[in-house]
This record gives C-alpha cells, sequence and structure tokens, in this order.
C-alpha cells in the first residue's frame, strides 16, 4: 500500500502540470486571437480610411490641376494624374494593411523584387501600355474631345487610361485602343487645328460653259455665312473624265463647322447648277430593241466520193517438182 503513494503523487503532479499547460496553450491562443481580431479591426478601419483618403486627395487633385491655366480645358491630364494618385494611395494603404496585419512586406518586396524580371516578361505588353500611356500624356498628339484617326478608326477621344485610348465614333460605338498600339501608329487628328479645308469634287459636262460653272460654284461657297474669307475659296478644273469634267471646291471653315457647311455646300451648289443651266452628268441606261438575225439555210453537205476497189495482189507461182528416172 505504501509503495503505490509515490505512483499516485507523480500521476496527480503530471496531470496538474498537464493542466497547466493547456490552461496556458488556452490563454496564449485566447491572446493571439485576440490580437488577430483587433489588428483585422483596425486593418479594415485602415481599408476604409485608404478608399476615402483616395477619393479625397484625387478630388483635390483635380481641383488644383483646374486651377491651372494649362490644364482647365484639358481634361487628359487631370482624369491621368487623378488615376495615377488613385493608385498609389491604394498602394499605399495595402502595405500598411499587410503590415498591420503581420505580414512582412520587407520580404514581399523583396520577393518581388527577384520576380521582377519574369514579372517583366509576363506584363510586358501591358508595361508598353503604361510606358505609352505616359508617353502620349507628355507628347499631347491629342486630348480629350478630339476627333482623330488610328489604324482606320475614326472617334472622338472620350477619356485616356493608363493602359488604354477610350473613343466613340459617330454611331455612339465604344472604341477602345491599347496605348502600345496608339503610339506606334499613324495618328490623324482631324480636329487639332482651328480650321479645316473642305474640298468637295463636282462633274459638270463637256459641253457646259467651264467659266460659268466656276463662277456659279464660286459663289455659292461665297455666299455661305459659315465660309472664312481668308483663305478664299478656289474652284478650278482639276481632271477630264470620261464623261464629265471635274471642278473642285476648297472652302475653309472652323473646326466645329465643317460637316454642317460640306452638307449646304453640297447641295446648294447642285440647286445652283440646276438653275443656271449646267449640265450635271450621270449614267444612262439607253434600252436598244435587239432582233437576232433569221437563221440562214443549212449548208450543203458535198458528196463523197466513192472508194476505188483495191487491185487483188497476183496469186502465188508453184513449182513443179519432177523425178528423174
Amino acid at each position: 500500500m505504501a509503495s503505490r503513494i509515490p505512483i499516485l503523487s507523480e500521476a496527480l503532479a503530471a496531470g496538474e502540470k498537464a493542466t497547466a499547460v493547456d490552461a496556458a496553450m488556452v490563454t496564449k491562443l485566447t491572446d493571439m486571437a485576440g490580437d488577430f481580431a483587433v489588428n483585422l479591426m483596425i486593418a479594415l478601419i485602415i481599408l476604409v480610411i485608404t478608399v476615402l483618403a483616395s477619393r479625397w486627395i484625387s478630388g483635390m487633385m483635380r481641383r488644383t490641376l483646374l486651377r491651372v491655366r494649362g490644364f482647365r480645358h484639358d481634361q487628359t491630364v487631370l482624369s491621368f494624374a487623378v488615376q495615377v494618385v488613385r493608385v498609389v494611395v491604394y498602394i499605399i494603404g495595402l502595405i500598411a494593411v499587410l503590415q498591420r496585419l503581420g505580414v512582412q512586406t520587407t520580404s514581399i518586396i523583396a520577393v518581388l523584387g527577384a520576380a521582377s524580371l519574369a514579372v517583366g516578361l509576363a506584363l510586358q505588353g501591358t508595361l508598353s501600355n503604361v510606358a505609352a500611356g505616359v508617353l502620349l500624356l507628355i507628347l499631347r498628339p491629342y486630348k480629350v474631345g478630339d476627333v482623330i484617326e488610328i489604324g482606320g478608326v475614326t472617334g472622338s477621344v472620350q477619356r485616356l487610361d493608363l493602359f488604354t485610348t477610350q473613343m466613340s465614333n459617330a454611331n455612339n460605338h465604344k472604341i477602345v485602343v491599347p496605348n502600345a498600339k496608339v503610339l506606334g501608329d499613324v495618328i490623324i487628328n482631324l480636329t487639332g487645328q482651328k480650321t479645316r479645308r473642305i474640298e468637295i469634287l463636282f462633274a459638270v459636262g463637256y459641253s457646259a460653259n467651264l467659266k460659268q460653272a466656276r463662277a456659279v460654284i464660286e459663289g455659292v461657297a461665297a455666299a455661305h455665312e459659315l465660309v472664312l474669307p481668308d483663305p478664299a475659296p478656289w474652284v478650278g478644273v482639276t481632271d477630264l473624265r470620261d464623261s464629265a469634267v471635274e471642278v473642285t471646291l476648297q472652302a475653309w471653315v472652323l473646326v466645329d463647322d465643317w460637316w454642317q457647311v460640306k452638307a449646304d455646300l453640297t447641295q446648294g451648289v447642285k440647286e445652283a447648277l440646276d438653275a443656271a443651266g449646267v449640265e450635271i452628268p450621270f449614267p444612262h441606261q439607253v434600252a436598244v430593241a435587239y432582233e437576232p438575225p433569221a437563221p440562214g439555210p443549212d449548208p450543203v453537205e458535198k458528196p463523197k466520193p466513192e472508194p476505188r476497189p483495191e487491185p487483188l495482189a497476183p496469186a502465188p507461182r508453184r513449182r513443179r517438182s519432177g523425178h528423174k528416172s
């Protein structure tokens, strides 16, 4: 009986030690969960503050740039700068959130630095679009609101982002072009200047009085109130076609008046030429009665000559054989 007492004492001591360890572990886990909950709550608060700060700072940047005379009427720089500021604020807020959650941002930056080559190769198209966007912002070949033509596509510039240029054509189609393609292609800015020239080709008949036709066309252009007097409208014969004489009208107008003035001049010249009796040729289709000729007589067949009989070949001679006695 006495030998069992030390064994029971050791068992009780081991149980008390295990209970103490479990209690310490539970306490440590509880503290860790509490700290993580607090850090998570603070991280969420930082994230909300980041979103609000990005909006406030981007709005402040927009208001600041609007006070600058050079950027007041240029939405290209405004939208680009606001987007860059918003992205930078988001990156700073994300780093703060990761640090609050216990993530070692220095190690992440080191890993990203080591993998920068692979990331650069994988995102070379995206990075080229960003670089092209920065160059487009510096070179300024167009701005928001300009009508441009890129790769055969014409549209009005709606927005210049870090990666793409957004346009809208006359049918209100949304056109998105990567900045790298824009920078590497030919850019035709149709509204980059204050004035623009209208060129319309007219055709008059060969029997028409060319001086009269030129005077009529020039009078219509000069009478239009939106046609600029300097440089003055020009009218001249530019080509001799197969069935008409080509007369070209060139007139200068403001950029915003180009479409309407072109339509007005086309209609006005047509009506003025009709009133002056100047012929405007157009393709005709003449119906000609066609009567097929009567069929001729059948050809007379010549009689075929009768074949001549072939002569008979002579019969072969037989030799007589004699027996000597």
